[in-house]
């Protein structure tokens, strides 16, 4: 594990402060969280956009599932 610097405003660590302090965990605890979780967010909304570009440039075809309805089990 690296110890890095980093400048926040003040706002935001009052805020950090308060909320590390309800769940009885570290700044650095917090903070590696925080960023584990905006790099899994950037990284879906990345792969939502490529997916939509796919099917932009190459669009579902009418039966192009069709072929699997039989196979659909809904129930009763």
């Amino acid at each position: 594990m690296r110890t890095i610097q980093m400048t926040l405003d003040d706002d935001l660590v009052v805020s950090v402060d308060q909320v590390v302090k309800r769940l009885k965990t570290s700044r650095s605890a917090f903070t590696r969280k925080a960023l584990k979780d905006a790099i899994q967010r950037v990284n879906a909304s990345q792969l939502e956009i490529k997916h939509r570009k796919g099917y932009e440039q190459h669009p579902v075809g009418a039966t192009e599932f069709s072929v699997w309805e039989s196979e659909q089990e809904w129930g009763e």
